[in-house]
């Protein structure tokens, strides 16, 4: 982190963020592995691997599938009332949406949506870990014997105190944790004059996180021959091949979702 007597420039978060990224693959390698082999036991058996996040961790969330360079096994789940920010203030306003993932009791309505298997994986992102519905979300998905992997800032998420209505951290709730390494206040860059920093750094450590378990489960997949198709531009594989890949992937992710949402 710059101290306030260090002059920011344009390069300035570029260089906080490529430290980051060194703490993150000095620090978390063994558990984004251990995260990578639970996620592709999962899709192996014909599973899912469930993403949930609310606020801006909608972004990891999204980031995982679909998208070019995706392949079906992780299923999204991002609740627009928590997530959609763009209006900031009026219908859909931001109050709201962060009113809203406080709510106890809310995550079991959602998970009830769901049926799910004991070989499916949880993965719940949150920056601070503190609030109802992200940490109900993994007790939840943990009581129906999911494994839950917790993405979390360890340093913001304990320098707050959760709510009794909350009763617990996310980090508390996890069979796995993957820290962010992110500050506290997650922004990074202090500038001199300003009293509040700014450049938060949680999204690019997110976006790293969930990409390299993209493409290791990738790796373990295909040594295993269960390897899903993979979304891919035409300009890589020219358009008849890409419009097959598009194709594929999402008829294996609606044959996927379709068992965990037919309700017995």
């Amino acid at each position: 982190m710059t101290t306030a007597t260090a002059p920011v420039t344009t390069r300035t978060w570029i260089d906080l963020a490529r430290d980051l990224l060194e703490r993150l693959a000095d620090t978390q390698l063994p558990a984004i592995e251990q995260a990578s082999a639970w996620c592709a036991d999962a899709i192996e058996a014909g599973g899912l691997v469930h993403l949930f996040g609310t606020g801006h961790s909608r972004i990891p969330v999204e980031e995982m599938f679909p998208r070019y360079g995706s392949y079906p096994g992780f299923h999204p789940l991002a609740e627009l009332s928590m997530t959609f920010h763009t209006q900031v203030v009026g219908a859909n306003g931001q109050r709201q949406a962060m009113f809203i993932e406080r709510m106890p009791g809310l995550a079991e309505v959602i998970l009830g949506n769901f049926t799910f298997r004991p070989t499916d994986v949880m993965m719940v992102f949150s920056a601070s870990g503190l609030t109802a519905v992200p940490v109900e979300m993994a007790r939840g998905a943990r009581a129906r014997g999911m494994r839950v992997i917790a993405v979390t800032s360890v340093g913001q998420s304990m320098s707050g105190t959760p709510g009794p209505e909350v009763g617990s951290r996310l980090l508390e709730e996890a069979d796995l944790v993957i820290d962010l390494c992110t500050p506290p206040g997650d922004a990074m860059v202090h500038v001199e004059g300003l009293d509040t920093p700014v450049g938060p750094g949680s999204t690019i450590a997110n976006v790293a996180i969930v990409n390299s378990i993209k493409v290791r489960v990738a790796q373990l997949l295909t040594e295993r021959g269960a390897m899903p198709p993979v979304i891919t531009r035409a300009s890589e594989v020219g358009a008849e091949r890409s419009r097959a890949l598009f194709e594929g992937a999402y008829d294996e992710h609606a044959r996927r979702i379709a068992r965990a949402i037919d309700k017995p």
